[in-house]
């Protein structure tokens, strides 16, 4: 099927996919989907008797060929995208929260715009762990709607996204409600140190991983999460080990908070470099002990590695996640009580294998689904 289907020299069918998303702006929670959707089609792909060789749409198309070693262009070209459509045997849409509106008025209609331009050229559409919402405006409801129904397979990333795409009027039984990518991404094969891991003060301490976000413009949220991690240190000696997911926002709000910890005794506080690769950031959380994190990629990444976590609420996809896996947040952005932070981070610290007992099917049950889409885009392809 498809315009450019061929065989290559191992006897696998060739198709090219184009994937539309977040990519090319180093946000290492977007990087951390592409890289799994990568992994995920290559696999499933290869086990369908298929090679599938990606298009990834990027705002900065040399930086994603050179990180992951794919054809890539540009995602506001019009000409290179019709282009790359055009020579392909279909569109992938996702993952991650594309089909929004809290970050503008351009997101959505450009995402459905994409998916509405491959439609138009007779490709097969797939939607791919999408988180959906919130959308405010009820025009752009009519948007998602056409594009859904007319896609080949639909899978989001939670109930909550399956439940509003009912509600726009796409049909319940035709939505798959799978897991985030990241929960199937593999550590890279070779581990070297990360910067810093294991050495200098404070190695032997318990390590403590921590990712915030500027999210509160008067910064409440983060003097209130400093008091909590102030006091974790004052209990007992840690290792906190701040991990900046998207650069250079999120270094500053832990630059920030590591300054207002005061005195903290025993206990050790340094950041992490970091670096462009997902796969590094997803080895510096699998080498935490326990995890405090308000960006949801560092929460699926302590599930993907086993890391017993703790999750600070500013989205209804943090309770989501969290609740995937039996649990909920220990504050948000408005309320956090040190004392119960303190108490609760102690109890994974002290017993991480309970922690594990309790979770441990939850976890395995989504690192399995993960990889649910790719199966059903590449028998699709077949």
């Amino acid at each position: 099927m498809g315009t450019t289907s061929r065989a290559n020299e191992t006897g696998l069918q060739v198709r090219r996919v184009v994937i539309s998303g977040y990519y090319g702006f180093r946000n290492s929670g977007d990087e951390a989907v592409l890289k799994s959707i990568l992994f995920a089609l290559e696999e499933e792909g290869r086990a369908q008797g298929l090679r599938i060789e990606p298009v990834v749409l990027s705002i900065d198309p040399a930086w994603t060929t050179a990180m992951y070693g794919v054809e890539a262009v540009h995602r506001m070209r019009f000409g290179e995208i019709v282009r790359a459509i055009r020579g392909s045997d279909g569109l992938i849409s996702g993952g991650g929260s594309l089909l929004q509106d809290a970050t503008g008025t351009k997101t959505i209609p450009y995402y459905t715009g994409v998916l509405k331009l491959a439609q138009l050229l007779g490709k097969p559409t797939f939607a791919y762990a999408q988180g959906i919402g919130p959308v405010n405006r009820r025009w752009m409801d009519r948007l998602i709607r056409g594009v859904m129904r007319r896609c080949a397979y639909v899978s989001v990333r939670d109930a909550e996204s399956a439940a509003l795409l009912g509600r726009m009027g796409v049909p319940r039984d035709r939505i798959d409600v799978v897991p985030d990518p990241v929960m199937a991404l593999p550590l890279p094969a070779a581990q070297p140190p990360a910067g810093g891991s294991g050495l200098g003060a404070g190695a032997a301490l318990p390590l403590v991983g921590v990712s915030l976000r500027h999210w509160r413009k008067d910064g409440a949220d983060l003097a209130r999460f400093a008091a909590a991690l102030g006091a974790l240190a004052r209990s007992r000696a840690v290792r906190l080990r701040f991990l900046p997911f998207h650069t250079p926002s999120d270094a500053e709000a832990s630059l920030w908070v590591m300054e207002k910890l005061g005195d903290i005794g025993g206990s050790v506080a340094e950041i992490a470099e970091a670096g462009d690769d997902p796969q590094q950031m997803l080895l510096e959380v699998s080498r935490c002990d326990a995890l405090l994190g308000m960006r949801l990629h560092a929460l699926i990444y302590a599930a993907n590695q086993s890391v017993p976590m703790l999750g600070l609420s500013y989205d209804p996809k943090i309770d989501q996640f969290l609740n995937r896996i039996g649990l909920t947040p220990i504050g948000t952005t408005e309320a956090l009580d040190p004392e119960a932070f303190v108490a609760a981070m102690s109890k994974l610290l002290n017993d991480p294998e309970g922690w594990r007992s309790q979770h441990q099917a939850a976890i395995e049950q989504l690192k399995q689904e993960a990889r649910w889409p790719a199966k059903q885009i590449s028998t699709y392809l077949r």
